[in-house]
């Protein structure tokens, strides 16, 4: 089964940058990072096609950008200019498997005011 491997994340200032890495074994897919805080929904805040198209939700346009490496089937989210409303847990997604859907385990990302 589509094994993944999360790293990354923290607690930084406001203002400041981190960077989420996935992993995943096996073929290229479509992955995406999801985030949930206290008490929200979770919700889907950037996605990365097999052949490298992107999209992002509003609220991070211009300051989170998600990449990928084909050869280490990898996706990294760079997070610039953090906001405490970003404070929550990430979870990485492969959307299209034999197994359905495939969720990491979370990354917490805690962005202080």
């Amino acid at each position: 089964q589509v094994q993944l491997i999360e790293s990354g994340g923290g607690l930084v200032p406001a203002g400041g940058s981190l960077r989420l890495s996935c992993a995943a074994s096996g073929r290229t897919y479509a992955m995406g990072w999801f985030r949930q805080a206290p008490g929200k929904e979770r919700e889907l805040v950037a996605g990365i096609t097999s052949g490298g198209n992107t999209n992002y939700t509003e609220s991070v346009k211009g300051r989170f950008t998600i990449s990928r490496d084909n050869a280490r089937s990898t996706v990294y989210l760079q997070m610039d200019s953090l906001k405490p409303e970003d404070t929550a847990v990430y979870y990485c997604n492969v959307p299209f498997t034999r197994w359905g859907p495939k969720w990491g385990r979370g990354r917490q990302v805690t962005v202080s005011s």
